[in-house]
């Protein structure tokens, strides 16, 4: 199945004491280009999440955000530091013995001097977390990727359609080519025979002629290419993923064929069904930007 390379995924994980939230989206891009979002307290776990997401996507720009909430009192402490409060408390000392005053300094005063008292946030057991942050990017992969293949799916239905139509204006212009050549064959022969009136016409001239401007005008190279690429694309898709980029070169072979076409043949049935043919052409390769 082929895959769209639009897509959404969010999932949530939480406990009793913190909950990760992560949410994926993204939209075309010719290469793979992963831009992660997240809180600096789960900042060293990215490179785990980078490989992880390899696991899920291909092509595209896509975007992660997570997020963390921390519930928990537990994980902060008060910390002391007995150092300082005595470099405070010689200090103060000191002035007064300098200044000849009374030290008045109690405990409740030193306490709050700069950081004599400070809290300090403990840290999280990086396992436990990391197993939370796992199982809540490896949801939203999952869900990003349902919403993928859902819309591959309407993708290839689309495909399909217009690769069918396509193959119905390959078709026209290899049944039409006999009659041009038979146009062809009879307006030059009564070209011929009015201006030669009574004398009688040369069958094996008109013959070379004919020959000479049905090979011009052959397109039997370009139609079987066409209706091998078509068939070749139909086959793509019902591969299982990343199948963008060769659908994508198919399709630029198929421009080129209709091209061609349109540069040998001049009559203007062919001529509206090659046009037609490219219009679809370019409907299709639209589409495949679309697919990872």
């Amino acid at each position: 199945m082929i895959k769209s390379m639009t897509g959404f995924g969010r999932s949530e994980v939480s406990n009793q004491d913190r909950k990760i939230t992560v949410e994926i989206k993204a939209v075309n891009h010719r290469y793979c280009d992963i831009t992660i979002k997240l809180p600096k307290k789960l900042s060293f776990f990215e490179a785990g999440i980078r490989n992880l997401l390899k696991n899920y996507i291909g092509r595209g720009k896509v975007d992660v955000f997570i997020t963390y909430e921390d519930y928990t009192e537990s994980n902060v402490c008060l910390k002391y530091n007995e150092r300082l409060a005595k470099e405070y408390y010689d200090y103060l000392a000191k002035m007064s013995d300098d200044f000849g005053i009374e030290n008045d300094v109690r405990t409740s005063l030193l306490s709050r001097f700069p950081e004599v008292f400070t809290l300090e946030e403990q840290a999280a057991d990086e396992e436990k977390l990391w197993e939370m942050v796992e199982e809540a990017v490896r949801t939203a992969a999952e869900r990003f990727v349902e919403t993928r293949i859902i819309e591959g799916e309407n993708l290839k239905a689309d495909l399909i359609q217009k690769l069918d139509g396509m193959l119905k204006l390959v078709e026209f212009i290899e049944e039409r080519y006999p009659k041009i050549v038979e146009d062809y064959r009879n307006k030059l022969t009564n070209k011929v025979k009015e201006l030669l009136q009574d004398t009688k016409v040369d069958e094996s001239i008109l013959l070379t002629e004919v020959t000479v401007f049905a090979d011009k005008i052959c397109v039997d190279e370009e139609t079987v290419r066409l209706k091998s690429h078509i068939s070749h694309m139909i086959n793509i898709l019902n591969e299982n993923d990343n199948v963008g980029r060769k659908l994508d070169f198919i399709a630029q072979e198929m421009n080129r064929e209709a091209n061609t076409i349109l540069s040998k043949v001049s009559d203007i049935e062919v001529v509206n069904k090659a046009i037609d043919l490219k219009t679809e052409i370019e409907k299709v390769r639209e589409q495949i930007q679309n697919i990872e």
